[in-house]
């Protein structure tokens, strides 16, 4: 959801604090607000600023840009009051945050507390967390009166996240908001997101009561300006939805728990989550298909591989299934793995793999499936990445199978090349909003992807190429600064006019352009090295280069270079798949195909060259049957 003038907003807990900071962060975006607060001079105070901050965009109205609701959040008709009046001032909800929370003013289990907690633990308990299950019930109904989408933002805490031990009320209420929150996620389907913000303390009159030198331990306080990034963050990206955001001074803004966490406990009936209207034409199978092998280890893709016929081999294997395959992507990478780089041990042991299959990725439609294959139907677009792509058929294991809505040539680009940029920039890069981000040869297959991540992301983006018609794709995608360097020198520009240095390089030339990344990197820079295609065409294929006093440059601004290499995040594919066909499908992701047709299996290799020549445009695609091309719309 863009945050934009008009909108509207319930900040419950929005006199002070986390809530206030919150509150009046959206009113400089032009958000109406409605102030919910226990105290009516604070609270009145924050409206009547909100009133004076949205006065710049909205010179003539017949109503308040900003109220105050004196309410008590336990008070289950008062907070409907208080939403009630909302709706009917400004005629539907967007934004929902729920920040109202107390501490304990006597220590659990303290000898001073000899009553039952109706007004020490139990009222904690009520203000943390049954009250922001009762405004996230009062707010959902209002956004479903309104019939458009909305936001909710819960507010947790670290201590949600991990013990408190002074004060295990508060650390279990923020648990039950974390859990809770994380609980709805389904809610998306509605069009409405919840998603929780947990940021460590905070220099609000809570956090001031906190032992001065505990806080130091923690890194000192979050800036409130780095919390109202996260919740914005988590109200503008529609891919969050049930989604926690740890904010620390330690470790930055950090989704939890992480993917690989996750997937220890997710259950998935059937991955086929999305419904579509593709209609899978009637496939016969053959008896026999062509794929293309490597025969011999070499960097000269022509020479080490030949296309060979091989029997179609059925029943399908229990646990595998069948795709045939319709289009396949061309990687800068095709050629190390000819010359038998990708694998382990000595040549003479890659050499005794000879020959092997070729291709990293492909999408197609799910021919046949085997034995105990429950979550996958014949009929079902699909993409993968694994070996042997360069094929008109391929027997894959059922988890290795993404589905996708249409197998169509934009969905190739998603995988090596989009999912590389998203998670790298996201893992590796530890992407936030804010930054200068430098991509080199942008305007390639995951160079593409890479300027509308990061721009998407709130950066600052800047782009190398090379070429006029490189350089006007880039534009195009929302690059801030396009360097041509046919016409402009790379260093000259970058010192010029980003002199504090760049923020995140996603580099994948290698040779003299890392040399000048790492010269062009900033103090905590991060550079992700994602390949070095300048080396992979060598007289003797890849050779490794030298970077002499690396380690001394990266010491001397605390920089850090990062390898990012795709096979090992496979945990995460399919949900940064989903993530990049929904923002193409919303018009929000641009794909580009390089205009350049390759037509079948025997077309792969010029395809090959085509890419390492520097020429390319977009992500180059072979379409393995040529007979389907007809059929397939665009997404």
């Amino acid at each position: 959801m863009e945050i934009k003038p008009g909108l509207s907003a319930l900040v419950t807990g929005g006199a002070s604090g986390i809530g206030k900071g919150l509150a009046l962060a959206l009113a400089e975006k032009g958000v109406f607000i409605t102030i919910v607060d226990f105290s009516e001079e604070r609270g009145r105070d924050v409206a009547s600023f909100a009133a004076k901050i949205n006065a710049k965009f909205h010179s003539k109205l017949e109503f308040p840009s900003a109220i105050f609701v004196k309410c008590d959040v336990t008070n289950t008709s008062n907070l409907a009051a208080a939403f009630e009046k909302h709706f009917l001032t400004y005629g539907g909800l967007d934004i929902c945050i729920n920040s109202a929370g107390i501490g304990s003013s006597i220590p659990f289990q303290s000898q001073k507390d000899q009553t039952d907690g109706t007004r020490t633990w139990r009222h904690v308990l009520n203000v943390n967390l049954t009250a922001i299950i009762d405004s996230t019930r009062l707010a959902i109904k209002t956004m479903e009166a309104a019939k458009r989408p909305g936001v909710i933002i819960n507010l947790g805490s670290a201590s949600g996240l991990y013990p408190m031990m002074y004060d295990p009320i508060y650390s279990g209420s923020k648990g039950g908001v974390v859990m809770f929150s994380r609980a709805l996620r389904l809610y998306k389907r509605q069009g409405i997101r919840v998603n929780v913000l947990c940021p460590e303390f905070v220099g609000t009159e809570m956090g001031l009561k906190v032992d001065s030198n505990f806080i130091k331990l923690m890194g000192g306080f979050v800036p409130m300006e780095m919390v109202v990034k996260g919740a914005f963050e988590l109200i503008m990206d529609e891919s969050k939805a049930g989604h926690c955001l740890w904010i620390t001074n330690r470790r930055g803004m950090e989704y939890w728990p992480t993917p690989s966490e996750e997937a220890k406990y997710l259950l998935h009936t059937s991955r086929y989550k999305r419904r579509s209207d593709f209609k899978a034409p009637s496939i016969k199978l053959p008896e026999s298909f062509e794929k293309i092998v490597v025969h011999t280890l070499t960097h000269k893709f022509r020479n080490a591989t030949s296309i060979v016929r091989t029997p179609l081999r059925l029943p399908i294997k229990p646990k595998h299934v069948l795709v045939k395959i319709i289009y396949a992507g061309v990687n800068a990478s095709d050629v190390n793995f000819s010359s038998g780089r990708y694998f382990g041990g000595s040549n003479n042991d890659v050499a005794s793999r000879l020959p092997f299959d070729a291709g990293f990725e492909a999408v197609g439609i799910i021919a046949a499936v085997g034995d105990s294959v429950t979550d996958l139907k014949i009929g079902m677009p699909c993409a993968f990445m694994t070996f042997g792509g360069y094929a008109e058929f391929i027997m894959i294991p059922s988890k290795h199978a993404l589905p996708v809505p249409r197998p169509d040539p934009e969905v190739v680009a998603m995988l090596t090349s989009g999912l590389t940029a998203s998670i790298a920039l996201e893992k590796a890069g530890q992407m936030e909003s804010g930054k200068v981000v430098l991509v080199t040869a942008a305007a390639g297959g995951t160079g593409q992807f890479a300027v509308q991540v990061a721009k998407l992301a709130g950066n600052t983006v800047v782009a190398t190429c090379g070429g006029g018609a490189k350089a006007k794709l880039l534009k195009e995608l929302g690059v801030d600064r396009v360097i041509d360097y046919h016409n402009e020198d790379i260093k000259t520009v970058l010192t010029k006019e980003f002199p504090n240095g760049i923020d995140i390089i996603y580099e994948s030339v290698g040779g003299d352009m890392l040399n000048l990344c790492l010269n062009a990197l900033a103090v905590h820079g991060r550079l992700i090295i994602i390949g070095m295609i300048s080396q992979y065409q060598g007289e003797k294929g890849w050779t490794p280069s030298k970077y002499p006093g690396l380690c001394e440059k990266l010491l001397a601004k605390s920089q850090t270079v990062t390898g990012f290499f795709l096979v090992q995040y496979g945990h995460m594919w399919q949900e940064h798949l989903d993530k990049l066909f929904t923002l193409y499908s919303r018009g929000k992701l641009k794909v580009a195909i390089d205009p350049k047709r390759f037509i079948g299996l025997n077309s792969v290799a010029d395809a090959v060259e085509y890419l390492h020549s520097g020429k390319s445009v977009g992500k180059v695609v072979v379409s393995v049957d040529p007979s389907f091309l007809p059929q397939v719309a665009k997404l």
